[in-house]
């Protein structure tokens, strides 16, 4: 059991994440559990990545086990990627607050059907 605590973590994070993403109506709320849900990620593919007793993979006699660096490297791009749409999500959320006063999902809706009828 203690052996998967990082799943465990990983699934605790993914709901979490998930849960604050539908349930809130506040944007920024909205954008940190798809923040929180995108770390959960994160962990997974770094944790399936580590070999228990591996090294990095630099050819040595004195070792036989190897970790892989491929999910570390893909993650250090998906980190990248994950920053800039965080940056522009709430980019266009100060924008939204300023078109529409409010940064609720309610609110805007309401505002759009005055106005759309």
């Amino acid at each position: 059991m203690i052996g998967l605590l990082n799943y465990w973590v990983v699934f605790a994070l993914m709901l979490l994440g998930l849960y604050m993403t539908i349930s809130s109506s506040n944007l920024v709320k909205k954008v940190v559990g798809l923040n929180i849900f995108q770390t959960s990620v994160f962990i997974f593919f770094i944790s399936m990545g580590k070999v228990t007793g591996g090294t990095a993979p630099i050819l040595d006699e004195a070792y036989s086990a190897y970790s892989n660096p491929l999910p570390h490297v893909l993650i250090l791009t998906a980190i990248v990627v994950g920053v800039a749409t965080t940056a522009l999500a709430l980019a266009l959320i100060v924008r939204i607050r300023e078109g529409y006063g409010s940064i609720e999902e309610s609110y805007i809706r309401d505002k759009d059907r005055e106005s759309g009828s």
